[in-house]
């Protein structure tokens, strides 16, 4: 969708890259569209790939409301390593030799981590603690006491288990910090993990498949490019 006199307007569906962060992509479609009004509904951490909902022009009203959906993920925990991140970008604060884990145990603390909780946000995320980002705390050695926030985990779903690494994919609520679920899995096993692979599949009913990535964006047309634009009225949860 597009509105000729006020510029372009809709929702993206873009498959992040590694190696980037959101606002890199943000800034990437702002030159792409021309325009300054672009936002996103939900941030990935520069490890991360898979779909990032970016919206432009009027589309940038509905970020709260895009945001609040499910969440689907597929990822990776491996055992053994625990980073001051929580994941693979972090330096290793903790080493253990992993014992012989049976498939059973592994998928007993998966189904053990579903349902109602809540969860801590790690030193190292963008939340803001008296008006300080957390991560610029981090970065000079402090660490101060976070509130927990209500989260819930629908599915944890085991896909794979080849020592140290277990694959699995998760549906979670929004704020959820995946990264903390692979910290805290690593904790209930016994020698620690991180998080070293992580890809969004899924944000309410908008599958990655239905994405598009830098680089095929960059090659579109001033017509390809209006045409992957979507109305945000057909996307948004009814009421």
């Amino acid at each position: 969708m597009s509105g000729q006199e006020n510029g372009p307007e809709g929702v993206l569906l873009v498959d992040k890259p590694q190696g980037c962060t959101s606002h890199d992509v943000v800034d990437s479609v702002r030159r792409l569209y021309r325009t300054r009004r672009v936002g996103h509904a939900g941030t990935l951490d520069p490890m991360a790939t898979g779909l990032l909902i970016v919206l432009v022009g009027k589309a940038t009203k509905c970020s709260d409301r895009l945001m609040a959906q499910d969440k689907e993920y597929l990822g990776e925990a491996t055992l053994g390593v625990v980073t001051d991140t929580q994941d693979a970008e972090g330096a290793a604060v903790e080493t253990h030799a992993v014992p012989e884990i049976a498939e059973a145990q592994v998928r007993a603390a998966l189904a053990a981590m579903v349902g109602d909780q809540d969860q801590v946000p790690p030193m190292h995320s963008a939340k803001k603690v008296g008006g300080r980002k957390l991560y610029e705390l981090a970065r000079k050695g402090v660490e101060v006491a976070r509130e927990p926030r209500a989260i819930r985990v629908s599915e944890f779903e085991l896909l794979a288990w080849e020592s140290p690494r277990i694959r699995f994919r998760v549906r979670c609520s929004k704020g959820t910090y995946v990264r903390t679920l692979a910290h805290d899995l690593g904790r209930r096993l016994g020698p620690g993990a991180h998080l070293s692979m992580l890809r969004r599949t899924r944000s309410g009913s908008l599958d990655v498949n239905a994405a598009v990535t830098l680089t095929a964006l960059g090659a579109l047309d001033a017509e390809g490019l209006a045409g992957r634009l979507i109305s945000p009225s057909g996307l948004l949860p009814q009421e």
